[in-house]
């Protein structure tokens, strides 16, 4: 397991760099330890870096003799990971390094994320420092930070941090493709001040709870119409209203941009109507598994007597405020909005309802929207506003980030596409991702800097299930030299 599971994998030396990378916590907005392992690795290779007030990173690569004058390009990753895990597996995210499993031709972790998203990018850019065997002009290797829950790294990017004109981001995860576009996103939050009512004698604690579902990345995964845990949890508690339960705790989801996986909630209910009760959700579960057949795995409700005694839990909900929480989970929009008339497959905007959490005496419901058309976006956005107030919330809604417009005349597209085409003697796929890549900001920052997006194939992001194809990063890492290499050349 772990350092076992990379072995005799090819180029090692960017295996070499993704293990270590994968045993450095290094969960959004604790991002200390990796880049201490970057200074570190910037020192050891007596190499220049330069890091800004955010917690970027530069590590410079000086060029191979004789491409001193050609013109530098910017290698960017983000170091930050999305961290979950399945409800059993025992892990500290913030201090446990990851545990990494060979299975097939998938590299996976074992019950977590396993930060291939943007790992593999980042170790791609590392591994190039060790490697002699390809030609290169100068190189500013850019490592932001917090990209996963607010892009703060990018957003807070100085200016003249990179001084090249040429920019490949090496965070989209499909085999094939180069990436000239993404959507913009914001998020828009919900906050309720808990109404309190006694429990009523002779109730008893009940645990109500989904899980197994697949979950996944709110923009990649958002049209695959993936179950919503909170939005499945919503609709069995509407159901089981004429058994009058009390509400005294809920939550579900964790990330803002993941689709949620899980959700539960603690009620208080007559243990005598126990049985009604479970036929109820069984009859709910036999529905959900029927309605998702072919999209999820295992849909698993569960339904246990607590020994929580009422002096641990002193109050509950009003009957109102539980049916308002309901009500808003029912009718709050989730899922794809609308597809792109230009692009096939694309979706051009969507929104999710993404979160629901218990901090202290209030509820806060969080949701995410995403468009590559920003009035679309906002658009969304003041619908999901709309419910809210209409409910009472005090809505805050972030300032969110821009999209990042395909430009079919860029130079390094062009580039890139007879690159591919000549290693692999096949036409790769042009896109743009419904997900917010670090490229619109930095559009945004540096007007024309020439971009393109591309790596290797990686399925589940942002959900346990995440694993990286083993023969895609070898081929992912010979185009990125290869590519460097003909950009050298060019001069």
């Amino acid at each position: 397991m772990s350092a076992s599971a990379i072995e005799g994998l090819t180029p090692s030396i960017l295996w070499k760099r993704f293990y270590e990378i994968s045993q450095v916590p290094r969960p959004s907005k604790s991002e200390e330890r990796i880049r201490l392992y970057l200074r570190n690795f910037a020192g050891q290779n007596n190499l220049s870096m330069k890091e800004d007030e955010a917690g970027n990173i530069v590590i410079l690569i000086p060029p191979k003799p004789g491409f001193e004058k050609t013109p530098t390009v910017v290698l960017q990753s983000h170091v930050d990971m999305v961290c979950e895990k399945n409800k059993e597996t025992v892990h500290d995210f913030l201090n446990d390094p990851l545990k990494l499993i060979r299975d097939g031709e998938w590299i996976k972790a074992d019950g977590t994320t396993l930060g291939a998203d943007n790992g593999i990018g980042a170790a791609a850019a590392l591994a190039l420092i060790n490697d002699d065997d390809f030609e290169h002009g100068p190189l500013e290797l850019l490592f932001t930070i917090d990209e996963e829950t607010g892009l703060t790294g990018v957003n807070n990017l100085q200016k003249k941090f990179i001084t090249g004109k040429t920019l490949l981001n090496l965070d989209t995860e499909e085999d094939g493709a180069f990436y000239v576009g993404c959507a913009g996103g914001m998020d828009t939050v919900g906050t309720y001040k808990i109404e309190y009512d006694k429990i009523v004698d002779g109730y008893h604690p009940f645990l109500l709870a989904i899980s197994g579902l697949l979950g996944g990345h709110s923009g990649i995964n958002i049209a695959d119409r993936r179950a919503n845990a909170i939005k499945l949890f919503g609709i069995l508690l509407d159901r089981l209203s004429e058994f009058n339960y009390q509400l005294a705790l809920i939550s579900g989801g964790s990330k803002r941009n993941a689709i949620p996986r899980e959700a539960e909630a603690l009620i208080f209910m007559n243990p005598d109507l126990e049985s009604k009760v479970r036929e109820i959700i069984n009859e709910f579960s036999l529905e959900s598994i029927i309605e998702f057949k072919n999209i999820e795995g295992d849909i698993k409700i569960t339904f246990e007597g607590k020994d929580i005694s009422t002096t641990d839990i002193k109050n509950v909900y009003t009957k109102s405020f539980k049916e308002k929480i309901i009500n808003v989970i029912l009718s709050m929009p989730h899922g794809v909005i609308g597809m792109s008339p230009e692009i096939p497959e694309l979706v051009e905007t969507s929104t999710n309802l993404a979160t629901i959490v218990c901090e202290g005496d209030e509820i806060k419901i969080g949701t995410s929207q995403r468009s590559s058309v920003e009035i679309f976006k906002k658009n969304i956005a003041r619908a999901v506003r709309a419910v809210f107030e209409l409910s009472g919330a005090e809505v805050k809604v972030g300032d969110g980030y821009p999209g990042w417009q395909p430009n079919m005349d860029s130079k390094i597209l062009k580039l890139s596409k007879e690159v591919y085409k000549k290693m692999f003697s096949k036409t790769p796929e042009v896109k743009a991702v419904h997900a917010g890549l670090e490229c619109g900001i930095l559009a945004d920052k540096y007007p024309g800097i020439d971009m393109v997006s591309f790596g290797p194939t990686i399925e589940g992001a942002h959900s346990p299930d995440e694993r990286v194809k083993i023969p895609d990063v070898e081929k992912f890492y010979r185009l990125l030299k290869s590519i460097l290499s003909e950009i050298a050349r060019e001069k």
